[in-house]
């Protein structure tokens, strides 16, 4: 039989970090409105008294009652969004099958079905075949513009003789970078194969 090979593992991730409130970090908050200042005591001098009547005795300001400033309403915080349903567990592939097991072995939930993903993994496979050897070109990167995470990895193989899921996924799981893929921080996959005019089973694997 011919030999055995597979490519190497990529992870990239983007992060915004946020604060406690869930506010982002580079957020500007605007200041909330406080009250208008305390008025000054008013003295006796300070009124109008009509022509002839007798003016009221000036009350001394430290007898008089004090008046409370008026109080702006606090601003309730913003209500966060709720968190979004974790997303219905969709099988299209043997090797998806096969990943949603070794996560489960780990204590790590399964992956679900991407049709973006997908036609990310259907090109690379392609080329891998058309090219007749394993590569990675911009694939982590198409799987980011999906839009449905913020981290991305893909593993990618060949088996010489043609399609075979178990064997390719024995290959990922006993290589730290593919296995780290395969039990990453992610919530979809999508697995496509292609095989080469050489008769070579070629498999591009999408994480996001």
């Amino acid at each position: 039989m011919r030999a055995l090979a597979w490519g190497a593992a990529l992870v990239c991730s983007l992060v915004l970090a946020t604060g406690a409130d869930g506010v982002p970090t580079n957020a500007k908050i605007a200041p909330i409105a406080t009250g208008s200042a305390q008025p000054l005591p008013v003295s006796g001098a300070d009124f109008l008294v009509p022509s002839g009547a007798p003016a009221p005795s000036p009350t001394p300001a430290s007898s008089a009652p004090p008046r409370a400033a008026p109080v702006a309403p606090k601003a309730s915080a913003p209500a966060r969004p709720p968190a979004p349903a974790p997303p219905r567990i969709v099988v299209e592939s043997t090797q998806q099958s096969l990943i949603n097991r070794d996560r489960a072995a780990n204590g790590l939930p399964p992956l679900t079905w991407n049709s973006c993903l997908y036609n990310v993994a259907v090109a690379n496979a392609r080329r891998m075949a058309a090219q007749e050897y394993i590569s990675h070109t911009n694939g982590v990167y198409s799987d980011l513009a999906c839009g449905i995470g913020g981290r991305s990895g893909e593993n990618v193989g060949y088996w010489s003789a043609g399609i075979n899921d178990s064997e390719i996924n024995n290959l990922f799981m006993a290589s730290a970078d593919h296995r780290a893929n395969i039990l990453g921080p992610y919530h979809y996959v999508a697995t496509a194969w292609a095989v080469g005019a050489n008769g070579y089973g070629y498999i591009a694997v999408e994480f996001d």
